[in-house]
């Protein structure tokens, strides 16, 4: 198993630089990160970054991903504890989990949460991401095919844009590497739902 975290820049309320060109859509960025703009409920997301926390499965190639707010090692548990029922639900036995050296991952809480599961934590060597090369891929092939695929207004339309790109990925879009066949291909039992 392949898990890596990559940092998104948040869409503007409004549409950033792909919907209005550079001007524009740079006021509409600076706007939103304004200390005296008040932070409702509805901007609150579009503030600064987001951190997509990916997980992808060595054989099959089936990705699991969510969308959250930072990348402390609280967070990371917790998206491997789901991540991993996940694929467990999917009839995926994990037995090790390759990161980089991200300080989430070398802290004792992920150590403990994937010795408390009987999983074989490896990292990569400092500076090699191609280690990684599953999960780095797959990075490009979200930010290529979702994240920056069309131009969003607002980054609540982007996030309710990823599941149905998730199961797409999963279900439906051909991989070289498995024939120009989709990761589910691989894994028979998987329900053609993603949840």
């Amino acid at each position: 198993m392949h898990v890596d975290i990559k940092k998104l820049g948040n869409i503007p309320d409004g549409g950033g630089h792909k919907v209005h060109g550079r001007t524009i859509g740079t006021r509409n960025s600076s706007a939103h990160r304004d200390p005296s703009r008040p932070r409702t409920i509805s901007n609150r997301a579009n503030l600064g970054y987001s951190y997509l926390h990916n997980a992808v499965d060595d054989h099959s190639r089936l990705a699991y991903t969510e969308i959250l707010a930072d990348e402390t090692k609280e967070t990371a548990a917790a998206f491997w504890q789901r991540a991993q029922t996940f694929f467990h639900t999917n009839a995926i036995t994990v037995a090790r989990v390759l990161t980089d050296n991200g300080s989430c991952y070398r802290s004792r809480l992920w150590r403990d949460t994937l010795t408390a599961a009987g999983i074989t934590h490896k990292r990569t060597r400092p500076r090699r991401p191609q280690t990684n090369g599953k999960v780095e891929r797959f990075n490009r092939t979200l930010l290529d095919e979702w994240a920056y695929a069309r131009p969003y207004r607002t980054e609540t339309e982007r996030r309710e844009a990823l599941p149905r790109w998730l199961h797409l990925y999963n279900h439906h879009r051909g991989h070289t590497a498995l024939a120009g066949q989709p990761p589910a291909s691989r894994v028979p039992n998987v329900s053609g739902q993603y949840s």
